[in-house]
């Protein structure tokens, strides 16, 4: 009888101690986006959201970025465990000795473009002669700008160029100084019609030949080695989250402004993500699961960035070190 009382004793002490001890901490995560938040986005507040982070054991914090150069920089120097930057950049940065590699490429396909105003009618390369387009000198778009041109069959005497930053390039079409400008189809024609409330179109450089991923997934080499299960967990709800919000880009978009009341207009969020799902994949890769690159798609990208976009052509002799699809879900 001594024995069982004590039995059950020691039983009730086991449960109490299970009733108050915490489940085990969630993995505090920073992920650093490339710039100011708009509605390509929208997969990580839905996922966050959503819950999809926290049922991977990771408590994810968003926070806004200053350009992917300055989000590399922060990746590479720890100070964020993950980025979301645009790849090209990450592999100048890489191919110098920055010890960051992309462990996801969401945007398989170029979303470079010429835009102009849908009311003027620009839609193909030989809408373009005779118009004024706005670049900024040195960005990624005005490096591989050249390439469209020579695919496209255009001059550059065709047009007329105007230059300045990023904003002036924005106000000199709003304002009708220029009738396109060099943008990314869900970022830069979002910013014009969230100013104007008119439709942009976009005349994308893919459709063109130009095959060149865009914005994807880093981290640093050693916390990718050094945590190697957290970063598949990490992929695989940033996975799950791209898949949910491809299914409600309205509640997507909504999400960003239940993080960020001031992130934007439902609107223009919602259309930006919309325009940012058809750059996922690429004919390859239409039947995968998001950030799964293929090899040609990275080897066609490090060439053309050689060639086009100031990347050391040592970048030629390893393509594969700029990216690892090992820690994405099967």
């Amino acid at each position: 009888m001594l024995r069982w009382v004590t039995a059950f004793s020691t039983a009730l002490i086991w449960t109490a101690l299970a009733a108050v001890t915490p489940a085990a901490a969630a993995d505090k995560v920073v992920l650093m986006l490339n710039w100011y938040v708009y509605g390509e986005h929208a997969p990580f507040y839905y996922g966050k959201a959503k819950g999809i982070y926290a049922a991977e054991g990771i408590d994810l914090e968003i926070q806004e970025g200053r350009g992917s150069a300055a989000t590399v920089q922060a990746v590479a120097a720890k100070t964020a465990d993950f980025g979301y930057v645009d790849v090209p950049t990450m592999m100048r940065a890489a191919v110098k000795g920055a010890p960051v590699i992309s462990t996801g490429v969401l945007l398989q396909t170029s979303a470079m473009s010429v835009m102009g105003f849908v009311d003027k009618n620009i839609r193909k390369p030989d809408d373009i002669k005779g118009k004024t387009v706005a670049i900024t000198p040195a960005d990624s778009m005005t490096q591989i700008w050249p390439l469209f041109l020579k695919k496209a069959g255009l001059k550059e005497s065709d047009f007329k160029t105007v230059a300045g930053d990023g904003q002036t390039k924005l106000n000199a079409v709003i304002n009708g100084q220029a009738d396109l400008l060099l943008g990314y189809v869900m970022d830069q024609s979002m910013k014009i019609k969230d100013a104007t409330g008119k439709d942009v179109y976009p005349i994308k450089f893919a459709d063109y030949g130009i095959h060149l991923v865009s914005s994807g997934i880093i981290a640093n080499t050693d916390y990718v080695k050094a945590n190697a299960d957290l970063v598949k967990r990490f992929m695989s709800a940033s996975t799950k989250a791209v898949e949910a919000a491809e299914k409600d880009p309205k509640g997507a978009a909504q999400s960003i402004l239940d993080a960020n009341p001031k992130g934007g207009k439902i609107e223009t969020l919602t259309q930006g993500f919309e325009l940012t799902i058809p750059l996922y994949r690429t004919p390859e890769t239409k039947a995968r699961r998001p950030f799964q690159v293929t090899d040609q798609n990275m080897i066609d990208s490090v060439d053309l960035m050689v060639e086009y976009g100031g990347l050391d052509a040592k970048a030629k002799e390893n393509p594969k070190s700029f990216y690892s699809n090992d820690y994405l879900p099967k």
